[in-house]
């Protein structure tokens, strides 16, 4: 094998607790994940030259060691001491830096297709511990599963048995938020714990109403510890949710640390009605699946 192709999924977090700040810096959460068929392509061809090259037309996307595709590549290749080198080509069609985890998705879909294009045949298991350390959300990218629960700072993954498929409308306004700025604005001490949401918002009562497929419930039930903190630093983002609320939606939060708003809709046709009347103000605005 000379070359892999493989596509690179975005997620949604439907339910997002954060529920106090770590020793190491980060936050504990409990958050639900969703995959969607919003993807990225990669693509890796062996080189002989021993050289990482990453290949992205995207202007926000570095090529060199900070892109976390070429740290995935170098762990792997200096642990097992390959020799081959590795031309990576990405295709971004998954907005940047915009809460759906594209660089995430971009770093585990690289672990996985390296692993069979340099011959490794590591386990999941084995391949994890770079998922963590290249990031919080790469782990859920390593498992193939639609739904899952995630713990800790959000590494710990559950793969959920829930067959129910939804409905998005995203729409990425063009701003910039940092998730280390955005979790900062919690204002959360190291291990002192702090209630951001009400009682009744918990993970096992959204998991039940995801496996009931009762979309009005479903949308009810988002949660996200997040989203005061993004509309306090972005007001816009405020508006858009309610302009969103006012199409006939189900349910409108914001992803993980934002900028994107989501909306969830009954079916494809609602769907891409919403898309085309946010689209005349919204370059990024996007119909998605659970995939």
């Amino acid at each position: 094998m000379r070359s892999v192709s493989l596509l690179s999924p975005a997620k949604l977090n439907l339910f997002l607790k954060v529920l106090n700040k770590r020793p190491d810096g980060f936050h504990n959460i409990t958050t639900v994940f969703e995959r969607i068929d919003l993807c990225d392509v990669i693509r890796l061809k062996l080189n002989t030259t021993g050289a990482i090259r990453i290949h992205c037309a995207h202007p926000h996307v570095p090529c060199g060691p900070r892109n976390l595709v070429y740290r995935a590549a170098r762990m792997l290749r200096e642990d097992f001491k390959v020799k081959d080198g590795v031309d990576i080509y990405l295709k971004k069609n998954i907005p940047v830096a915009a809460g759906l985890g594209g660089g995430s998705s971009n770093a585990a879909t690289a672990l996985k297709g390296l692993n069979r294009l340099w011959k490794l045949d590591l386990s999941l298991s084995r391949l994890l511990p770079y998922a963590r350390r290249l990031g919080s959300d790469v782990s859920f990218f390593m498992y193939d599963c639609r739904w899952a629960l995630g713990t800790g700072r959000g590494d710990s993954i559950k793969k959920l048995a829930i067959s129910t498929k939804l409905w998005h409308v995203l729409v990425v306004p063009c701003l910039k938020l940092y998730s280390g700025e955005v979790y900062g604005g919690l204002g959360l001490r190291e291990g002192r714990m702090k209630m951001l949401t009400k009682r009744s918002d918990n993970a096992t009562i959204f998991i039940r109403r995801l496996r009931q497929a009762d979309i009005a419930q479903i949308g009810y039930g988002l949660t996200n510890d997040l989203e005061d903190v993004v509309l306090r630093l972005s007001p816009g983002v405020g508006k858009l949710q309610q302009r969103l609320k006012s199409l006939n939606t189900q349910g409108v939060m914001v992803s993980g640390s934002g900028p994107c708003v989501f909306a969830i809709v009954g079916t494809w046709r609602q769907a891409e009605a919403v898309r085309a009347v946010l689209a005349r103000r919204f370059r990024r605005t996007f119909v998605a699946r659970t995939l």
